[in-house]
């Protein structure tokens, strides 16, 4: 039997690391084979490429199950006696239409070691293998079984050993240490299986080792790494005393848990920049929380988040649409995790992936979701159409915005200031104002980089007109963005003698480097330290290499009548 083991990834710079288990654990088997493709790619070509095997085996998720089935389709069209096996979380669950597609002749639920291992014995006799769904014309059996896997007999194993090395440096490897979860929220897959389970410390860390040798940004995939204290700590040591300079390390955290052990550890050895920590808070609504099993204190996240946010860089979650988090709920999740100001905020929106139970109990809380992946929340009883698609529109405000760091000094003021009548702006309405500015005139996934400030100063000038600090700050953001002398939009520049009079006074070498010199209303250098708006007459000097971020200087100045500076 000649068997591919192969899947659709989201990107080129993804890994799919199940395939390469199955592969090495099994790569004695004759004719067995993987290779990895991307849901961009031309289906055709994938299916040219698959149609000579027995056996085509496919890893799905939500993101590569639509595209799946059509290139197992043009598979069968090209070669109708291939097989098209499928495994993987998006086939685990609820699998009836899955199997009733004309394509699809077998189906490994749950976790895959154990049934694809008999598979390869059995094929084509397979009547009796555990969690296998297969079909016989219109007839369809399932066998039900034990398959938890032994991750012990992943000693010795190196899931990249068939991997170019070259290759690697220019994606995201990942690595798992642990399966299972001890926490039980009901829209994840992962609280299914609460029994935690480790491979072998001595392979993970050979795996590590060669990670950080031949490869860049490294993921686990744990879905809660810092359970055990000792374990973190092990593998933090581990990494400090072997990684490399351009290395980065992504871990999926549990934070109002973090030991106080690894703060103190991460604290005084992590470098900055090293460590990535995906934080999932959700919602801090506590009702939501609640009702979706999932428990979580807010205020030692937020305690933990600010001790740590100057050593390792933080990626927050919000889930929008869990049940009882009304609008004014979201809004207020939203503008308290904000105020952490991390790198990257992700505003997702509740899925209800098979398997899970709040794709069970939709009808509870009058849940409506797409029926096609990834199963996005349309409306329930919390949250009406309306007000979901201006949370998608502020979502995009916030990619755009903060996430890509476009305006990032614009956002803080927002957030920490108030407004002429003394009450404090909103940033989840303003960018949801922004937003829909933004929509007005331009498309989200179609836009220049003028666009994205031409459109905020526009939107400022028309609903905030008497805050002249927020429109310097927009000028600002707009200038220090860009690392080669950029258009000069939003402020006017000091007159040509002022300028060379000025950066003369400085001995700043305006032959070598760019300047852009204008006048701002308050002090930024003191906004930037403390977030203090200090008003007065200041002026800005902008220093381009062409290469490197600009430098930034702010200073106090005062002119002569003649304009000679004091």
């Amino acid at each position: 039997m000649r068997l591919l083991l192969t899947t659709l990834n989201a990107k080129y710079i993804h890994i799919n690391l199940a395939i390469r288990l199955l592969y090495q654990l099994n790569k004695d088997r004759e004719g067995l084979m993987w290779r990895e493709f991307t849901i961009k790619e031309s289906q055709d070509e994938v299916a040219d490429f698959c149609k000579d095997f027995d056996v085509v085996a496919f890893s799905c998720y939500i993101w590569n199950i639509t595209q799946t089935l059509e290139v197992a389709q043009k598979i069968k069209r090209l070669n109708p006696s291939v097989k098209i096996l499928l495994g993987g979380p998006e086939v685990s669950y609820d699998w009836l239409d899955v199997i009733a597609h004309e394509s699809v002749d077998f189906i490994i639920t749950g976790e895959g070691e154990i049934p694809f291992r008999a598979f390869l014995d059995a094929y084509p006799n397979i009547e009796n293998i555990p969690n296998l769904v297969r079909k016989e014309g219109t007839n369809v059996s399932y066998t039900e079984g034990s398959t938890t896997f032994d991750l012990q007999e992943y000693t010795g194993i190196m899931p990249y050993a068939d991997d170019d090395p070259e290759t690697l440096k220019n994606k995201v490897a990942y690595i798992e240490t642990s399966r299972g979860c001890p926490y039980k929220c009901e829209f994840c897959l992962a609280s299914l299986d609460n029994k935690m389970r480790y491979l072998p410390n001595a392979d993970l860390k050979a795996i590590l080792l060669f990670l950080m040798k031949n490869g860049r940004v490294i993921k686990f995939l744990d879905r809660t790494f810092n359970i055990k204290r000792d374990f973190t700590l092990d593998i933090f040591n581990f990494i400090l005393d072997n990684y490399r300079p351009d290395n980065v390390f992504q871990f999926e955290i549990t934070a109002d848990i973090l030991h106080p052990e690894i703060i103190k550890f991460i604290q005084e050895r992590v470098p900055k920049g090293l460590f990535r920590f995906e934080i999932g808070i959700q919602t801090v609504n506590q009702k939501a929380n609640l009702e979706v099993s999932r428990k979580q204190n807010f205020e030692k996240t937020k305690n933990i988040v600010l001790q740590l946010k100057d050593h390792v860089e933080m990626h927050l979650d919000l889930i929008v649409g869990l049940a009882l988090d009304y609008w004014d709920d979201i809004k207020y999740s939203f503008e308290e995790v904000f105020k952490l100001y991390p790198p990257e905020l992700q505003l997702g929106f509740l899925k209800f992936l098979k398997g899970t139970p709040v794709r069970h109990k939709h009808e509870q809380h009058g849940f409506v979701f797409d029926p096609n992946p990834p199963y996005q929340i349309i409306e329930s009883n919390y949250l009406s159409r309306a007000e979901l698609h201006q949370i998608e529109i502020l979502e995009n405000a916030l990619e755009i915005y903060w996430n890509k760091k476009r305006t990032p000094h614009t956002l803080r003021y927002v957030t920490d200031s108030k407004n002429s009548d003394g009450k404090r702006y909103s940033i989840f309405d303003f960018l949801i104002g922004l937003g829909n500015a933004f929509v007005a005139q331009k498309e989200f996934h179609k836009y220049t980089l003028k666009d994205v400030f031409h459109i905020i100063s526009e939107f400022v000038k028309d609903k905030y007109p008497e805050d002249k600090v927020l429109q310097d700050l927009i000028a600002i953001d707009y200038f220090s963005f860009n690392k080669i002398k950029p258009q000069l939009l939003f402020v006017e520049e000091v007159s040509r003698a002022e300028k060379f009079q000025l950066l003369n006074r400085l001995k700043l070498n305006h032959n070598k480097y760019s300047f852009i010199v204008f006048n701002i209303g308050f002090d930024f250098s003191l906004f930037e330290k403390n977030g203090t708006v200090e008003l007065g007459d200041y002026t800005m000097i902008v220093q381009y290499d062409g290469q490197n971020k600009p430098v930034i200087q702010t200073f106090s100045i005062v002119y002569h009548s003649n304009h000679e500076v004091v």
